[in-house]
């Protein structure tokens, strides 16, 4: 789940990949191959297997390293996520928790939201 830093849930990311709203809606999928479609099917863009980060014109929007580091496309620091799931901006501060996803299912909302 996700929740802002009020610790308001504001989606989830159900076993299977589905990206769900804070009301449970269904908005978009993670498919293995790291395409991310939205809740029409249309792909949004996809997470390379090295962390990178591509619109659905291919274009690098940014990435996020090993460490949960996340870096925009012109590679400033603009985030971490800490390995208990804690999200924090470029400052420090944080603003939000994706506990039980996967670094890159939260640096999703970094890209994309």
């Amino acid at each position: 789940m996700y929740y802002d830093s009020y610790g308001n849930r504001i989606g989830e990311v159900d076993s299977d990949g589905t990206i769900r709203d804070s009301d449970g809606r269904r908005v978009g999928e993670f498919e293995k191959d790291g395409t991310i479609r939205d809740s029409d099917g249309f792909r949004k863009g996809e997470i390379e297997k090295d962390g990178t980060f591509r619109d659905s014109d291919g274009f690098r929007k940014g990435e996020v390293e090993s460490d949960g580091t996340v870096r925009d496309s012109s590679g400033y620091k603009i985030g971490e996520i800490e390995s208990d799931g804690t999200v924090r901006d470029s400052s420090g501060y944080k603003i939000g928790e994706a506990s039980g996803m996967s670094k890159e299912q939260a640096a999703y909302h970094f890209f994309f939201k």
